[in-house]
């Protein structure tokens, strides 16, 4: 049996620093897999929108806070194919052109790439494919309307043959409807053809929007309002129409796999959801001096070249410099409060102490949402204390060329998120790859990955799961931290350079042996992609045949206070 086609939907993917198509770990995981995906020369093309002015720019103003900029972003190296659909939303036929990024250009499978910004088009419908997460309703409909429909539309125009639609994420779900409607309201046909990937448990990350608005902004490609209710509500579930219109959906780990099955359980008519654990491609972030069968010498020489030369972009930017011969902790990932970049700081005296002592040196790094105030103000505050503390620094920005500099040039990779509502994340997996150890709450891939004092450390007491005061949790977490950074890692890093060594080679054997993308497409395929008579959307006679048990889905972990 052939290999289905399979079309990769996705509002955002992360391709190369050259091409501002991204925000952050959504993205950085979808690029990884297309590049896996191009590099496994599967059957696969990618879909998304061309931004004008990216996400947004980051950097520091004249009073020493935060700014977001917005530059337009120009490119000469994108194929125009000649393609251009139309579109109805809110009212306007909205013209989309599309581009594409052929495979030789950075390895990826082709990815198409959708554009409003064009002559022909009111100044507000090129408004849709200006900035990335567009913080205006109204605007953020449009995208997800003209990503799904004109994606579907530009798909068919070129002659690509799709027998898979993966929606990744619930921002592509036009898609869904455009063949809804393609198929005349047979929801079976539609069911066939797609797949779903829900990315997280955190309320802001599955959308809803009143029926209404979302009909006025034609994403339900002429469905009626009736039938949209039917499958998503009034207040509409992207996530929830998602996997009543899906065959099979995934979460991004086999915890989320636990939290997503019991967070959506009340969804009649929903598809099942199975577990495949998020990877990153190690093609394109693993230094090649990092190596699984380096020595010692190799490897922790290599880690030093690499702080050096992490440090002196720190020096450049910020004007701090870093001791390379010095622990360096690093916290970079979105500024959003459930991953709490502030936790290592929380008892001033203690963490003082091991700054001025010339024990540890902390990075933080990341972007905001820029509608996101609370966001906002933490990296601000943040940023001003990083002033009067030694041997801390706040970088602006978090674009792949700096996310792989620290990746590179870090001791320990801090991952502090609040259990259970990190769904995977992925920095820690292409930190291990360059020898950094993950210091992390045990979270999303962390439960699969980091092995405590085998190839990192883990947050895990008494009680993980209990009801508590998120108060106390804070503070329960932050003081677990921080034992382990005083009684384990720093003892460790500087008294037993060989035991360090041989726990860095263990996290990037780790990387290497499965947390790495091209595996993670391959799992694609075989578990989400290709219509295998044994997945869980054959009927129970068929499984009876087969005789297939009724084994749950998710047995490999067992956490029995899942909230």
């Amino acid at each position: 049996m052939s290999l289905p086609n399979v079309a990769y939907f996705s509002m955002e993917i992360a391709l190369d620093q050259s091409l501002s198509t991204y925000s952050g770990g959504l993205g950085f995981l979808a690029g990884s897999h297309m590049l896996s995906a191009g590099y496994l020369q599967m059957p696969m093309v990618g879909v998304t929108m061309l931004w004008s002015y990216g996400y947004y720019d980051q950097r520091i103003d004249h009073s020493g806070q935060v700014e977001v900029a917005y530059i337009r972003k120009y490119y000469d190296f994108l194929t125009d194919i000649n393609v251009t659909v139309e579109v109805e939303t809110f009212g306007e036929k909205v013209k989309v052109k599309a581009y594409r990024v052929e495979p030789e250009l950075f390895g990826a499978c082709p990815v198409y790439l959708l554009t409003t910004d064009i002559e022909g088009n009111s100044e507000w419908a090129k408004r849709i494919s200006h900035r990335l997460y567009d913080g205006d309703e109204r605007i953020r409909i449009a995208q997800e309307t003209i990503l799904g429909i004109a994606g579907i539309r530009v798909l068919q125009k070129v002659g690509y043959n799709f027998d898979v639609v993966h929606m990744n994420e619930g921002h592509a779900l036009p898609a869904a409807f455009e063949l809804l409607r393609q198929y005349n309201g047979d929801l079976n046909e539609v069911k066939k053809k797609t797949v779903f990937t829900t990315h997280t448990p955190v309320a802001a990350g599955n959308e809803v929007h009143w029926v209404d608005t979302l009909l006025e902004g034609g994403f339900f490609s002429g469905c009626s309002r009736e039938r949209a209710v039917q499958l998503g509500g009034e207040n509409f579930s992207l996530t929830v129409a998602a996997l009543r219109m899906s065959r099979i959906a995934n979460a991004v780990s086999q915890l989320h796999g636990l939290v997503a099955n019991k967070m959506w359980e009340w969804v009649d008519g929903r598809c099942p959801i199975r577990a495949i654990t998020n990877a990153v491609n190690l093609h394109y972030w693993q230094d090649k001096r990092m190596s699984g069968d380096s020595t010692d010498e190799e490897l922790l020489s290599a880690k030093l070249e690499m702080k050096k030369k992490l440090f002196k972009y720190i020096a450049n930017v910020a004007g701090k410099r870093f001791d390379p011969n010095v622990l360096t902790i690093t916290w970079a990932r979105r500024f959003a409060d459930y991953k709490r970049a502030w936790l290592i700081l929380m008892n001033k005296e203690r963490i003082e102490k091991l700054l001025n002592e010339n024990k540890i040196q902390i990075i933080f790094a990341g972007k905001f949402h820029p509608d996101d105030v609370m966001g906002k103000e933490m990296f601000n505050k943040l940023l001003n204390r990083s002033h009067t503390l030694k041997n801390v620094v706040v970088l602006p920005g978090y674009e792949l060329k700096l996310s792989g500099m620290l990746k590179r040039g870090s001791d320990i990779w801090l991952n502090t998120p609040l259990r259970p509502f990190e769904a995977s994340g992925t920095s820690g997996m292409s930190a291990n790859a360059n020898g950094a150890l993950h210091l992390s709450i045990f979270d999303g891939w962390t439960v699969e990955g980091t092995f405590n004092g085998i190839n990192g450390y883990t947050v895990e007491y008494e009680g993980l799961d209990d009801d508590m005061p998120w108060e106390e949790r804070h503070w329960k977490d932050h003081e677990c931290v921080m034992s382990i950074i005083e009684d384990q890692i720093i003892p460790t890093y500087y008294n037993n350079k060989p035991e360090w060594a041989r726990m860095m080679r263990q996290a990037i054997r780790t990387a290497e042996g499965y947390f790495n993308s091209d595996r993670m497409v391959i799992e694609y395929y075989n578990r989400l992609y290709k219509p295998i008579a044994h997945d869980d959307s054959c009927t129970g006679e068929e499984k009876k045949e087969l005789n297939i048990s009724e084994t749950p889905t998710f047995d490999a972990w067992t956490f029995s206070n899942i909230k």
